[in-house]
């Protein structure tokens, strides 16, 4: 005998559903898990984002400081990057149909790593630029750079805050976060560089605030770009312990073994899983599989679980 069961929490539709295969019934309910979406967050901090690159590219140009320009430069990825993260999210909203059975959810993923991506290019440009420019210092206008800055600080401080609260749970929003705040840490170093030149006179350290600039993002960049890198080749979220998993379902009453486990992510908010379960006594009843299916979802928010059960294996088992 062999049954198999699914239980899918799709937070985009605001549903789940469980079916119990070839042992007949099934069993819906709704559930009031779905995800935030940041539609007005995104908007106002696109918005706000153009408009200050606007006026920091314009005053960069103005007194020729290239922290200036290179953090307007990295402001106008980050707005691709806004773009990008909108994007994602819109698409893996997107209702699942013959062609996509999972639907586009992998989208926000995969704006994730180009979000990443565009970052650490960009910042490579800019210590390139910066290292030319530290053999060659040139004057700039502390006051200026002081002033624009300090803008920045404000409005990148706000667009990352529009973001916090969904940073723990959704990788392509912890992008948006994490660009917006490391920008608000940026524009502070720049205002520091504007008080040493305006005080100090030291004009070199105009160059050196934007290497400081580019380890700072690439650093705060390197995690959201590995993590994206990761789930785009199906890898185990960092959140899920394989091991843990594997040991919750032998717990499982009547399961002799576990084997074709696979667990990974539809997109950056949620997570699937399928297993075969090897039970000798029979395969479980439907309160049975719920129980199974809402453990998962508890311990490791886990979404979207199959599990296959059969009472001898019939095909070889994976590594997994």
């Amino acid at each position: 005998m062999n049954t198999s069961a699914e239980h899918d929490h799709d937070h985009g539709q605001d549903h789940a559903h469980a079916d119990t295969g070839r042992r007949g019934g099934g069993h819906d309910h709704a559930h009031a898990h779905a995800p935030q979406r940041f539609d007005r967050a995104f908007a106002i901090g696109i918005a706000l984002n153009v408009g200050f690159v606007a006026v920091e590219a314009f005053y960069g140009w103005k007194t020729g400081s290239l922290a200036l320009l290179a953090d307007a430069g990295h402001n106008l990825s980050d707005v691709a990057g806004l773009v990008l993260a909108w994007g994602g999210a819109l698409a893996g909203r997107l209702r699942p149909d013959l062609r996509h059975t999972y639907g586009w959810k992998r989208a926000s993923i995969l704006a994730a790593f180009v979000n990443a991506l565009l970052l650490l290019v960009a910042m490579g440009a800019l210590a390139w630029e910066a290292l030319g420019r530290l053999q060659q210092p040139a004057s700039v206008e502390g006051t200026t750079i002081i002033a624009v800055a300090a803008v920045g600080i404000v409005v990148n401080t706000a667009t990352a805050l529009l973001f916090m609260r969904g940073r723990e749970r959704d990788l392509n929003i912890r992008g948006a976060f994490l660009h917006m705040a490391a920008d608000a840490l940026v524009s502070a170093g720049v205002v520091v560089a504007g008080l040493l030149v305006l005080y100090l006179g030291w004009h070199w350290i105009d160059p050196v605030a934007s290497l400081l600039i580019a380890g700072v993002i690439v650093w705060g960049t390197w995690s959201l770009f590995r993590q994206s890198l990761h789930l785009m080749f199906d890898g185990v979220p960092e959140h899920v312990d394989l091991r843990e998993v594997r040991a919750l379902l032998e717990s499982l009453p009547g399961v002799a073994g576990v084997h074709d486990l696979h667990v990974w992510a539809m997109g950056t908010s949620e997570v699937a899983l399928t297993a075969h379960l090897e039970m000798p006594g029979g395969p479980g009843d439907d309160d049975f599989l719920r129980d199974a299916t809402e453990r998962l979802h508890e311990r490791f928010e886990i979404s979207h679980v199959t599990l296959q059960v059969v009472r001898v294996p019939f095909c070889v088992p994976c590594a997994a």
